[in-house]
């Protein structure tokens, strides 16, 4: 089988460790791709079309692009151009990408659904009613990955958030305030249709006076204190009502957004033991080290495992697909010959 590895090919504004990390995720999934007997192709994504082609030669691409040039809106145009080709690819599809990387979009679905999103706001010309419920966070309405948040996110007066929906409003074109939740941070992954052990992310270990978050230094910056003082745990320790809880609210969510391939579905559960859903990710980070890897080993699949049964659930997708388009097709050309067809004279 031949299989193209697509990747964001633009370091604009990279630092030598973020285009390192990139390059090492690409090469250890290429090491597992050909162990199991598959040519690989290694292509990086820029802007405009030449990486295309390498792609229409392929029998499956394992889309690791999660931007262009480090722009994350762009993920979507990247899967969006593969499916136009119909050419079979790992993850999720494009209009998924769209709806969770569009934080507003994603809640309102969550939420019209009866799941339990956190109160949550688009600022009207950087106001915010003054009634909403604090601590609140401030973040990008369109990233991931944590950018745009740190320590400052979190506001517990009327004064910081005003200043700080001001701040961010000039960084990023959208930015979304929601109310904070204290307590654990859980989340629940899948493969297909299969649920994977759930993971915690556990702070206690964080600096004195530092706000229990994954912030961008606490997922990027090795080494820093924010690092240091957010260790996954995985399986976490949950009673099983809650496990079965968080295992049926992640399974609805991840239906809401019309999730496929492989995901992750982000919660908060307060004290009270109300699970709050924070996030839905549709293509996670797939480094050996990161999240969704960790929870694949706490269910006994190594990481070629994990790696074999994403791609081979992207073959068995585009194989559905294709007769699916068949039989529509020829359900097309059925009722287009019954429409042409002379009517029987009768005898």
């Amino acid at each position: 089988m031949k299989a193209v590895i697509l990747y964001d090919g633009v370091a604009h504004g990279w630092s030598d460790r973020d285009v390192s990390a990139v390059l090492d995720s690409v090469h250890r999934v290429a090491e597992v791709l050909r162990a199991a007997g598959h040519s690989v192709q290694r292509v990086a994504v820029r802007p405009g079309l030449q990486w295309l082609p390498p792609c229409r030669r392929a029998d499956v691409v394992v889309n690791l692009c999660e931007g262009v040039g480090a722009v994350s809106r762009a993920e979507s145009l990247v899967a969006g151009a593969l499916e136009l080709a119909g050419i079979p690819f790992t993850g999720a599809r494009p209009d998924v990408m769209v709806t969770c990387l569009r934080k507003p979009m994603a809640n309102a679905l969550l939420g019209a659904r009866g799941l339990p999103v956190p109160r949550w706001i688009q600022p009207n010309g950087n106001r915010v009613p003054t009634d909403f419920p604090l601590p609140a966070i401030v973040k990008p309405a369109t990233e991931d990955a944590s950018v745009g948040i740190d320590q400052t996110s979190v506001v517990t007066s009327r004064r910081a958030l005003t200043e700080r929906v001001a701040e961010m409003s000039e960084q990023f074109d959208e930015i979304i305030v929601q109310q904070y939740i204290a307590g654990r941070e859980l989340a629940v992954g899948f493969v297909g249709e299969q649920v994977l052990p759930i993971s915690e992310i556990d702070f206690s270990a964080m600096p004195d006076g530092a706000w229990p978050i994954l912030s961008f230094d606490a997922k990027w910056a090795a080494g820093s204190p924010e690092d240091a003082g957010s260790q996954p745990v995985c399986p976490a320790r949950v009673p099983k009502a809650l496990q079965d809880r968080l295992v049926a609210m992640a399974r609805d969510a991840w239906r809401v957004v019309g999730g496929s391939g492989y995901g992750r579905v982000d919660f908060r559960v307060d004290e009270s033991g109300q699970p709050w859903v924070l996030e839905v990710n549709p293509n996670p980070d797939l480094s050996e080290d990161a999240g969704l890897a960790r929870m694949a080993r706490a269910f006994g699949w190594s990481y070629e495992d994990l790696l074999l049964r994403i791609v081979n659930l992207a073959l068995a997708d585009a194989e559905r697909t294709q007769t699916l388009d068949v039989a529509l097709a020829t359900g097309v050309r059925s009722r287009a010959d019954m429409r042409t067809r002379e009517p029987q004279q009768p005898a």
